[in-house]
């Protein structure tokens, strides 16, 4: 009774299928073989700067100029200057074109447009952390459900073997007990 050392030739794998999962085997070595101890890794994957006071800020910002209580505060505002300037006639402070509503706006895009910019940088570089560090638990998932797979393959040969040799021994001994009978006969 001998043991299978590879199982490639009971579960057949197409070549792409082949391809990717030595591209997984070694993906995987290359991590193993890396200097640091996992623990360290896992840290360094997981550790998050401390925002400075400039990013927070920025999230700040980002946060409120990206809410409906703003959007509606800032249409209300603006529709409060202009019904004013247009009721006020001769006496308004910034009259028909609006000129210094234009500019109070143009201000804060200006100032507006860079905060939330840095803000989603920030946000799409914490993104890409996550990705790695989800991908990475997903090509070791990857590689353990192949593993099961190998395992429970060879346990099933294994059983197989198992129950074909347990056949053979019943079938022999009934042809025994039965070439018996027929000489007791």
């Amino acid at each position: 009774m001998t043991e299978p050392t590879s199982l490639s030739h009971t579960v057949p794998l197409s070549p792409e299928d082949a391809r990717q999962l030595e591209l997984l085997r070694a993906h995987r070595r290359a991590h193993r073989q890396q200097s640091l101890p996992k623990a360290q890794v896992l840290q360094a994957h997981l550790k998050v700067s401390r925002p400075t006071q400039g990013q927070r800020l920025a999230d700040r910002v980002a946060a409120t100029i990206g809410s409906w209580r703003f959007i509606i505060f800032q249409s209300t505002a603006i529709a409060i200057w202009i019904t004013g300037n247009a009721l006020s006639g001769s006496g308004a402070w910034d009259p028909y074109p609006f000129i210094l509503l234009n500019l109070l706006l143009s201000f804060q895009a200006a100032y507006t447009a860079p905060a939330i910019m840095m803000s989603q940088n920030r946000q799409s570089e914490l993104d890409r952390r996550h990705a790695q560090n989800d991908y990475e638990i997903n090509v070791k998932a990857e590689l353990e459900i192949e593993l099961l797979h190998e395992k429970i393959d060879l346990m099933k040969e294994k059983e197989l073997l198992a129950l074909t040799e347990a056949v053979r021994d019943l079938t022999a001994q009934v042809q025994k007990l039965s070439t018996q009978r027929l000489g007791s006969v």
